[in-house]
């Protein structure tokens, strides 16, 4: 199996270079033909984010549903499949940022209690506990 970059990834979504989109789009098709898979690093997911939002101006909403998407596509193998589920699941009803609700689903999942964080935002969503200074 072979993982993607970030590049590929929003090549894929917003379609900006024909030549560059093209080519994903046949190495998705070939992949699915081949019942073949391409690995998505939870990095890899986190820094599409921070590109859609930032560098696109993809609103939150079109974000979560595109995530949504991605996650149904057959040729695509997410790292912490269930953590990015259900980061989803819980930005819908929070305020938090998606790339935070990412870290503290990540980090509950493989064991950890909390992320520890000084982000007071951060701290009112799920997964985060506030490190105050006294």
């Amino acid at each position: 199996m072979k993982a993607i970059d970030t590049n590929v990834l929003v090549r894929f979504l917003v379609n900006d270079d024909r030549v560059q989109s093209a080519k994903v789009r046949q190495l998705f098709a070939t992949a699915e033909k081949e019942r073949s898979m391409f690995y998505v690093p939870l990095l890899v997911l986190l820094e599409t984010i921070w590109v859609l939002e930032s560098a696109y101006q993809v609103k939150r909403s079109d974000l979560i549903e595109t995530i949504s998407e991605l996650l149904l596509m057959p040729v695509l193998q997410f790292e912490q499949r269930e953590a990015v589920q259900s980061m989803l699941d819980i930005v819908a009803d929070a305020l938090l940022d998606l790339p935070d609700a990412l870290i503290a689903q990540s980090a509950l999942y493989t064991g950890c209690d909390s992320v520890l964080t000084f982000d007071q935002k951060a701290a009112r969503g799920p997964g985060f506990e506030l490190l105050e200074i006294v």
